[in-house]
This record gives C-alpha cells, structure tokens and sequence, in this order.
C-alpha cells in the first residue's frame, strides 16, 4: 500500500480553494460596497423623509391656529353685527314712540359697522395664511410619501443584498441593484419637488 496519495491532492485543493474565494471574494466585496452604498441612500432618505412629515405636522398645527383665530374673528363679527342690529331695533323703538332718536344710537350703528369690515378683512387674512400653510403641507406630505417609498426600496435591496452574499447567486445580487435604482428615482424625484 502506498503511504501517500498519488495525486497530489493538497496542491489541487489549495488551488480550488484560492479560485473559490478570487471569485466569490470580487462578487462579495461588489455586494458590500453596493449595499453600503444602499444604506446611506437609505439613511439619508430616512432623513428626509422625517424631516417633511415634521414641517407638514409644524405647518398643519399652524393651519389649525389660524383657523381658530380666523372663526374667533368671524363670532367676534356676528357680536358686532348683534350689537348694531340692537341700536338699529332701539333706534326703531324711538320711531314708534314719535320720539327723535339720540345722536349717538346712529354713531354706535356707524362704528360698528365700520368694526365689522376691519375684523371681517383680519378673518379672511387668517383663512388666507391658513389655506397657504394647508397647501405648503400637503406638499411636504406628498414628498414624504416619495422619501418613505425610497426607504422602503432601499431596505428591500439591502435585504436582497445580503441574501446574494450568503448564497452568492449574481441574479439575487441583479434584484437589489434594480430595487435600489427604483429607490434612488424615487429618491430622485422627491428631492426635486
């Protein structure tokens, strides 16, 4: 019986294993360096994506501010408009009495007339602040929903990243480059909103 095998083995196995690792190591440091890549998209999309929902929330407690400053102007109007609609009835009883009415019944009615445009132009200023901070926030929260959609992608080809690198399947790799390029337009996109 021989002491040694007649090939020589160890040579070839040192041989296969440096081949394996040269090939599997390119593929994995190709993945690594994408999916890094991805998790910086990822982070900075997150970001963004916080910082919009913040603004819209900001502006969106702002709107709601505004409204109820705009309807305390608009109940502030209608006592205006009670009070000269009283002188106006008082006014009216001195009529039925055949008596002449006193001088400052026709003041007060003027004042509070006058009162009523000031406050109704205040109002209508509110509501115009308002519906301006509506529509800026409506506008961050559709950029929101683009930056979180980029996130969601980017999470997804991380995943399919990370999948790749354990089975090493070039296509699962392909898959998270294509879901991260659909991040990256997404991304794209709402940056430039």
């Amino acid at each position: 019986m021989p002491e040694g095998p007649e090939i020589e083995t160890e040579k070839l196995n040192e041989t296969i294993h440096e081949r394996l690792e040269h090939e599997g190591g390119s593929l994995l440091r190709q993945i690594a360096l994408t999916t890094a890549v991805l998790a910086v998209f990822a982070a900075l999309a997150s970001l963004r994506a916080g910082a919009t929902v913040n603004e819209a929330l900001a502006l969106k407690t702002e709107a709601t501010r505004l409204q109820a400053e705009a309807s305390d102007g608009w109940a502030y109007y209608q006592a205006k408009g009670v009070k000269a609609a009283l002188q106006e009835a008082i006014r009216g009883s001195w009529a039925a009495a055949g008596k002449e009415p006193p001088a400052e019944l026709d003041e007060k009615v003027r004042r509070y007339g006058e009162e009523q445009e000031k406050i109704a132009d205040q109002a209508r200023e509110k509501e115009r602040e308002r519906d301006e901070r509506e529509k800026h926030a409506d506008h961050l929260m559709h950029a929101h929903h683009g930056f979180a959609a980029a996130v969601a992608l980017f999470q997804v080809a991380i995943a399919l990243g990370a999948v790749s690198a354990l089975t090493r399947l070039r296509l699962v790799w392909f898959a998270s480059l294509a879901a991260g390029a659909a991040g990256l337009v997404s991304f794209g996109m709402s940056l430039l909103r």
